[in-house]
């Protein structure tokens, strides 16, 4: 008899735990889907950053420019310049989607119906700002092992965190988020013209 009992017990507490899981779950996909709403209604974002590092980001859909710790990233939905202002080089790459999740953490926005598990945290302060934060998990192992995403009641991230398998942690607190930016595919492209004398590494 005690044995059924503790049987019960089990079974039960695994329909519990399943229904916490599941409504947390849901509660994330409905805050991801209306974050990515807001994402693609905005048009063109002007962002600037603080954290692990500080800097600035403009984002058009799935193009983007990073300026960041030195180096300055472009990406034009296809092709990515990385110039490097201490060696004065700028390398042309044909990155991954991973690669691309690891300079702009923004493309989670895009990708995380496929790409990632999540489930709902709870309610976190940012910066002063009252948001709602979810985890996101990769699906395949890569070099992201987590990413803390909190968004404001709008939909806006306040802040994105990646944990990666090497044991580091990126943290990035938005202090700026601007939208409708008048933005053209020129500003997601290396201009030649504006680093004249800069060497051009190409790896595609």
């Amino acid at each position: 008899m005690k044995m059924k009992r503790f049987t019960f017990f089990i079974l039960m507490l695994a329909a519990t735990v399943h229904t916490v899981f599941g409504q947390r779950e849901a509660k994330a996909q409905a805050i991801l889907d209306k974050t990515a709403a807001a994402y693609q209604k905005a048009g063109g974002i002007a962002i600037t950053f603080g954290g692990t590092q500080q800097g600035t980001l403009l984002l058009k859909e799935s193009c983007f420019y990073l300026d960041c710790a030195g180096i300055k990233s472009w990406f034009d939905g296809k092709t990515q310049w990385s110039y490097a202002q201490q060696n004065d080089e700028v390398t042309l790459s044909t990155p991954s989607p991973e690669e691309i999740q690891s300079v702009n953490p923004y493309a989670l926005i895009t990708s995380y119906k496929t790409k990632f598990n999540y489930r709902y945290i709870g309610s976190k302060n940012r910066n002063g700002k009252q948001g709602q934060e979810v985890l996101l998990t990769p699906r395949q192992t890569g070099d992201i092992k987590s990413i803390t995403l909190t968004v404001s009641a709008a939909y806006e991230p306040l802040y994105i965190g990646l944990s990666l398998s090497n044991g580091e942690t990126q943290e990035f607190n938005i202090t700026s988020y601007q939208t409708n930016r008048n933005l053209s595919i020129s500003d997601f492209r290396f201009d030649k013209k504006k680093y004249p004398n800069a060497e051009v590494i190409d790896l595609r």
